[in-house]
């Protein structure tokens, strides 16, 4: 609670910043603090300190309905090893990371199979944001840069496969959150579109001071 506080703070000190304006740009850039929903099932991408029970063990990572929930925050930064700089907007094509805000792991996958469907586990891995090339995933959309209205997919450099919803809900603990794996073709559930969050504005060559649009979370 005291870390979904600070957050909230800090969005509201930024919407005050001079220049501010959400029109300025529709591109999701480097830096940005976002929440991902898949197009296809209406659920947000969203992690938690809870473990698979096999597979991997590593943090788990599902799909919720719920809007409002900060586990469901990620950070856009580069690639394994790679730096951008704030603001950036991300190209087609480009290879990102995505670091879960509240824990500071990453969005992973690897040759382990899912709890509930047995396709391939997504998980959360590493520590502080540091983590491996099982980090890495590719944007695939059709414009020159990855606009926040479109929708995307998203495929895992090291397995090529691609960010999905399987449709099957977990039990206890996480009664009704769906199941997050990878996918061998783009197929229904893989498709994912941005949704609240912090968007860092690209600067512009007269600007001294970053500048920010914001969308509630």
């Amino acid at each position: 609670m005291l870390l979904q506080s600070l957050f909230l703070t800090a969005l509201a000190l930024i919407s005050s910043l001079p220049g501010n304006n959400a029109g300025k740009t529709n591109f999701v850039t480097c830096g940005s603090i976002l929440k991902l929903l898949n197009s296809d099932y209406n659920y947000r991408l969203h992690s938690h300190d809870v473990k698979y029970g096999s597979g991997s063990g590593q943090q788990s990572v599902t799909g919720v309905e719920q809007k409002e929930d900060v586990n469901s925050h990620w950070t856009v930064k580069a690639q394994n090893n790679k730096m951008c700089d704030r603001g950036e907007p991300i190209a087609c094509g480009a290879t990102i990371r995505f670091e879960h805000l509240t824990t500071k792991k990453n969005l992973h996958s690897h040759h382990f199979s899912s709890p509930l469907s047995g396709e391939q586990e997504v998980s959360a891995y590493g520590a502080d944001g540091v983590g491996d090339t099982g980090d890495n995933w590719d944007v695939i959309c059709s414009n020159e840069n990855w606009m926040r209205d479109a929708h995307v997919r998203f495929r895992h450099v090291d397995t090529g496969l691609y960010l999905g919803m399987s449709g099957r809900s977990y039990g206890r603990p996480i009664s009704g959150q769906m199941e997050i794996v990878g996918l061998n073709s783009p197929q229904h559930g893989t498709r994912w579109t941005t949704s609240e969050g912090l968007y860092i504005v690209p600067k512009e060559k007269d600007t001294t001071h970053e500048e920010y649009a914001h969308t509630e979370l």
